[in-house]
């Protein structure tokens, strides 16, 4: 049997306080398997094949027995017949390899090894097989002209499995390599350095692999002019091509360069790093050859032609693109959990490109959903709440353009005798907005040691993870849950606890909270001018959704509002129109919803500043002749000014020695004719006071600077003065009481004074 070792439990979340976790009662409930149930020792590798030539898949198994192998093709079971045998130790042999069968059938294709015993099913890497092919050549070699000690050049491409190994043929016979003027790049390419005359004559290029031999087309190199000693500027005639390569391939990164004299030929990488030495060299006069590729030699290299003794250089690049095939970092290992808690597979790979990781269990690619997730792009594997459906084995397979690989785990589900039953008839129920009752009946086995439930609650949008759990004592089969959302579906399920574990999960139970209307919105007002009212409103996110607004507005004391006037939800203000601007209007906002209106929000607006604001603002249609302005006029204007400061100031200084007697005659006297009468009162408002100074001063203007007044102007100004609209908080006749109180001297505060002019002079100032 497989040993057991304990590992840290965190893994599995422990069911929530008071009920003791269920591993502490069951021997090694929480643990990593490390032994091997079943995994490979050897697993099919690519292959070509060889037309009509046996083949060998090799698959070694170990494990727990008795273990059964088979074999898949491009994911269909194949059946041993008289092309197909399999091993007793799990190796496949194709007796004769055919790439196209009478039926049209193939036997390239993807080899997949399977392994089953009592534990589970592991799958073997895909191993692609292909048959051995030779292709005709794309690319022939062309005759070339080359001068005397020049460079000559021949190029053919083809396409084979194996890769063909190519060599070349000068008039029917091998080119002598042991010249080190030829060159052969193991790319197809032949270059001729310091080329002399003897060199002249038709060269033809061979490919060969296991399908077979080819010969390309026969091209002719002529050798023209003589040697010369005429500088040439160095030239680049071949640079380095963009290569993808994977790890442990050869680089050939050619350059050919010309020029006189012969150039030399330097290689850097763009990135300032340096090439180095092991597995580097030169092939021929300039060519740079990598043997073992590896992911440190990827880059942009740099071949420079360079004038010897010179600066003068030219340059050409390539880049270097090496892949890696996927490898693990850390593969999934075998853990033992508990029915009802959590098993976390973790997965890590990497790879160049980045490999793509894919779950299969029990050989069947795993399709997350419910309460099987696939996070941080597959490398995590979670299942909530397992049962023993889940128990299985379980294989990461990490793949990429360069090679795949795969790794296997198992999930044992440990189950305790003596569990209690599943709680039966779980049942939910809207209370309100925010809470729902969840009920369910006791289960029908195993009671007597239940020590609680456990209620299971998410939202039904939500994924599994975010579930959270609330705890109830065994006395009560129901739990009212609150905090949630209005108008909002939730998922509940329930389980039984003892000090051995928990009962599998109960049935799932959805309901959705009551709807709730929504809150006050905000309620701003702006005064446009007299008659018009401008209201604007927020809505409010405290409560429920809102789907529009209704405004009602009356004037104050009115029985009856105007509206509702109904708006949508993106319609925030509304300009009232047509109000009495001596009036005060009282202006209210609701929202709602399918549940209801809203509380209102309640505002009170007076038109009467801005009426009294227009009044006083009044343009003045005055024409201004400035040329007929003089100096007298000022000097008038001054004088005029002046007066009206005195008189205002000993008006002030009698106000404060009058008594209310003087007051009291002076009201019930008749004013005499001619005699002037100036009048303050202090409790009026600041308007009326400045409508007095400027009447006031508008009379001492008049005349040769005296003041006239009439009794009749007099009681006009009076009643002026003291008269006008009656504040909201006044009773309907503070007006007449406030005049009646005057008469009969009942205002303690108000002191008045009569002064005649004749005490008054003016007096010119002769000097100015």
């Amino acid at each position: 049997m497989p040993e057991v070792l304990h590992a840290d439990p965190s893994n599995a979340p422990l069911p929530p306080p008071p009920f003791p976790t269920g591993s502490s009662q069951i021997p090694g409930a929480q643990g990593v398997i490390s032994g091997a149930e079943l995994s490979f020792t050897l697993e099919p590798s690519d292959v070509i094949a060889v037309q009509e030539q046996p083949l060998m898949l090799h698959c070694q198994v170990e494990g727990i027995p008795p273990i059964t192998t088979q074999w898949r093709q491009n994911g269909a079971l194949l059946t041993e017949d008289q092309n197909y045998s399999m091993f007793a130790n799990g190796s496949l042999l194709i007796g004769r390899f055919q790439k196209t069968k009478s039926d049209d059938s193939s036997d390239e294709g993807d080899y997949e090894c399977m392994a089953q015993n009592s534990f589970g099913l592991v799958v073997s890497r895909k191993a692609k097989v292909q048959a051995a092919t030779m292709a005709d050549f794309h690319v022939q070699p062309r005759s070339v002209r080359a001068e005397l000690a020049g460079v000559g050049r021949f190029q053919c491409q083809i396409h084979g499995l194996p890769e063909p190994v190519i060599s070349w043929e000068k008039d029917g016979r091998p080119v002598d390599t042991k010249d080190k003027r030829f060159t052969l790049l193991p790319t197809g390419v032949l270059q001729i350095t310091g080329v002399r005359p003897e060199d002249s004559g038709l060269y033809c290029c061979v490919a060969h692999n296991s399908a077979g031999v080819k010969h390309s087309t026969a091209a002719r190199l002529t050798v023209s002019g003589s040697q010369t000693s005429v500088y040439k500027e160095p030239t680049i005639l071949v640079g380095p091509e963009n290569l993808t390569l994977t790890v442990h391939q050869t680089a050939i990164l050619e350059c050919v360069a010309t020029g006189y004299p012969r150039p030399i030929v330097s290689w850097s990488r763009l990135d300032g790093r340096p090439i180095g030495v092991e597995g580097i060299q030169v092939l021929g006069t300039g060519n740079l050859m990598i043997s073992d590729v590896r992911v440190q030699h990827a880059g942009i290299y740099v071949c420079a032609a360079n004038k010897p003794g010179t600066r003068v250089r030219r340059t050409a690049q390539g880049r270097l693109v090496v892949q890696v095939p996927a490898e693990f970092v850390q593969p999934p290992q075998s853990i033992a959990r508990p029915v009802g808690t959590t098993a976390i597979f973790t997965c890590l790979a990497q790879g160049e490109p980045v490999p793509q990781l894919t779950w299969l269990k029990n050989g069947e690619i795993l399709e997350p959903g419910g309460h099987v997730k696939l996070k941080n792009n597959n490398s995590t594997l979670t299942i909530y709440g397992v049962s023993q459906e889940d128990e299985a084995i379980y294989q990461c397979i990490a793949e990429n353009s360069a090679g795949s690989t795969q790794a296997s785990a198992r999930l044992t589900v440990l189950w305790a005798d003596g569990l209690p039953g599943v709680p039966a008839d779980v049942r939910a129920d809207a209370l309100s907005p925010t809470s729902i009752q969840v009920s369910w009946r006791e289960p029908e086995q195993n009671t007597e040691d239940i020590i609680g439930y456990v209620v299971h609650i998410r939202r039904t949008a939500d994924p599994v993870e975010m579930e959270y759990q609330e705890a109830v004592s065994k006395v009560t089969l129901q739990q009212v849950v609150g905090d949630l959302e209005p108008s909002t579906s939730y998922s509940f399920y329930v389980k039984a606890y003892t000090s051995r574990g928990a009962s599998k999960a109960s049935e799932i139970a959805e309901e959705s909270t009551l709807g709730e209307v929504p809150a006050p919105p905000s309620l701003f007002t702006k005064v446009v001018n007299s008659t018009v009212v401008q209201a604007l409103w927020e809505p409010s996110v405290k409560m429920g959704q809102h789907e529009g607004f209704k405004l009602f507005y009356r004037k104050v004391h009115s029985p009856v509002f105007t509206g509702p006037l109904t708006f949508s939800r993106n319609i925030t203000q509304y300009n009232i129109t047509q109000l009495d601007p001596s009036l005060v209007y009282e202006i209210k906002v609701q929202a709602f919803n399918q549940h209801g209106d809203s509380n209102a929000t309640v505002r009170f607006v007076s038109l009467k500043e801005a009426e009294e604001k227009s009044v006083f603002n009044a343009p003045c249609d005055c024409v201004k002749d400035e040329q007929s302005k003089t100096s007298t006029t000022g000097i008038i204007i001054g004088i005029h000014i002046g007066v009206t400061c005195i008189i205002f100031c000993v008006l002030f200084l009698m106000f404060s020695y009058r008594g209310r007697l003087m007051m009291c005659k002076t009201v019930q006297a008749t004013p005499q004719a001619g005699q002037n009468v100036a009048v303050l009162e202090s409790s009026s408002s600041s308007s009326h006071g400045a409508l007095a100074l400027t009447d006031l001063t508008r009379h001492v203007a008049h005349g040769n600077g005296g003041l006239t007044t009439k009794s009749q102007q007099d009681s006009n100004e009076m009643e002026r003065l003291f008269s006008g609209p009656a504040h909201l908080s006044d009773p309907p006749d503070s007006a007449q009481m406030m005049e009646s109180s005057l008469v009969s001297c009942a205002l303690n505060e108000t002191q008045m004074s009569t002064l005649p002019l004749n005490d008054f002079s003016l007096v010119e100032d002769k000097e100015t």
